[in-house]
């Protein structure tokens, strides 16, 4: 399902929802529903700015036409694919970590099917981005690649997610952060293509550094020894 038991909300209660999934989410970061109910109620113009450019895009509209999803039962064939391939990649990072794609919450709070989809698309491809940028799932990786997302699709949840990330840093993780990883994370999504315009799962079978060099990927550099 593309989206949970839809609830339509007024504007003080997209209020109400989003102040409470912000406090929520920031007390405990590992809420993946809080988080997502941020991203939605706060989030609406930028899925609508989104949709229009993958109705611009060729495979955006495939993308909206097929409304392919990010789940294990079509996706799980990129675990047979030769290990130099995109497709092999995503499954290297996710069987390492024990990720399931099926993990991801429903979309509630979207206005229509088609931002709904739009929501959950972008959802679902996050890990596809942790693994073309070559991001570690820590709390450095995950606040560096939100800044990515955020110059993506302009969504205030993912800046709220900045601050609230970089607010649990030590002094030395604040320091790598925003001396290495937080210049690197805006030239990386400033200079790589619209990363939502992008059937990812047509190129599955590609090689890695092939699709990163066709879509501008910038991979993460190494931390300094």
């Amino acid at each position: 399902m593309i989206v949970g038991a839809r609830t339509p909300l007024k504007r003080w209660q997209q209020a109400a929802v989003a102040v409470g999934s912000a406090v929520g989410a920031l007390l405990n970061p590992r809420r993946a529903d809080l988080i997502a109910a941020l991203g939605e109620t706060t989030g609406k113009p930028s899925f609508e700015r989104v949709l229009e450019r993958m109705k611009r895009s060729p495979e955006g509209r495939a993308v909206l036409l097929e409304r392919p999803r990010v789940i294990s039962t079509e996706v799980g064939h990129a675990w047979d694919l030769p290990p130099n391939t995109f497709g092999a990649a995503y499954a290297i990072f996710m069987g390492s970590r024990n990720f399931s794609p099926d993990d991801r919450p429903p979309v509630r709070f979207m206005d229509t099917d088609e931002l709904a989809y739009v929501a959950m698309r972008a959802r679902e491809v996050h890990d596809f981005w942790h693994t073309l940028f070559d991001l570690p799932t820590n709390l450095i990786g995950e606040s560096a690649l939100k800044v990515i997302e955020f110059e993506q699709m302009y969504l205030p949840m993912c800046m709220l997610s900045v601050v609230g990330g970089t607010a649990r840093f030590n002094e030395k993780q604040r320091k790598l952060f925003f001396q290495h990883y937080f210049p690197w994370a805006v030239q990386a999504g400033l200079q790589c293509t619209d990363l939502m315009c992008i059937y990812y799962e047509q190129h599955f079978h590609e090689d890695l550094e092939d699709v990163r060099r066709k879509w501008g990927i910038l991979p993460a550099p190494l931390p300094p020894t």
